[in-house]
């Protein structure tokens, strides 16, 4: 389970885009997966099984959840479509102020993925978060190769636009020169011309 876990989680976690869910979902497949362990015939891999089983738990428990939604497709089309880093052993340990903005980033990529369509955003987790090919994200899914290749490519881009907004809001308040920083300087003005025009 340990080995699995995280991919797990993921896979759930991307479908119903709740984290207690997500949990509960990963363990209940758990379960389902022991009693069915029988008609696992290795055909592919026990991991590519196991996030089967899980993404179609996660499937019924969003038809469960709301049965008047619009339901994940994974094996239908949308319309909804508008370097790899080694570890540095010898780095010095990250700054708090660091920490704070990894988590903040992160918090930020994962609020983008969890508003990419539905069958984009399982695509994209399975590949880019669990690197997993695109011929095994396709066995999980059940869905073609070539399916899995566009979804990937579609939500890839649907990111970097919904990230890019992000940024062009917010550079207006790159460097922001108002309140304290603004007052310090035109007091440091005022006080140095005060004291030229006395000396």
């Amino acid at each position: 389970m340990r080995l699995n876990n995280q991919r797990l989680y993921r896979t759930a976690r991307s479908i119903l885009r709740d984290d207690a869910e997500a949990e509960d979902t990963v363990q209940e497949s758990y379960l389902l997966a022991h009693r069915a362990m029988g008609k696992f015939r290795g055909s592919a891999k026990l991991s590519t099984w196991l996030v089967r089983v899980v993404a179609n738990e996660a499937i019924a428990r969003l038809r469960k959840r709301s049965r008047h939604a619009e339901l994940i497709q994974l094996n239908g089309m949308t319309d909804q479509f508008s370097e790899d880093g080694e570890v540095d052993m010898g780095k010095s340990p990250e700054q708090p102020e660091e920490a704070a903005v990894r988590a903040e980033m992160r918090r930020l990529l994962e609020s983008k993925i969890d508003r990419l369509p539905d069958a984009f955003r399982t695509v994209f987790v399975l590949r880019a978060v669990e690197e997993m090919t695109a011929e095994e994200a396709g066995a999980c899914l059940g869905i073609p190769t070539a399916t899995v290749r566009t979804r990937y490519f579609r939500a890839k881009g649907l990111l970097r636009e919904a990230l890019a907004r992000e940024i062009d809001f917010s550079i207006e308040d790159a460097f922001s020169f108002d309140g304290e920083r603004c007052d310090r300087i035109v007091s440091g003005v005022l006080q140095q011309l005060t004291n030229d025009h006395f000396a």
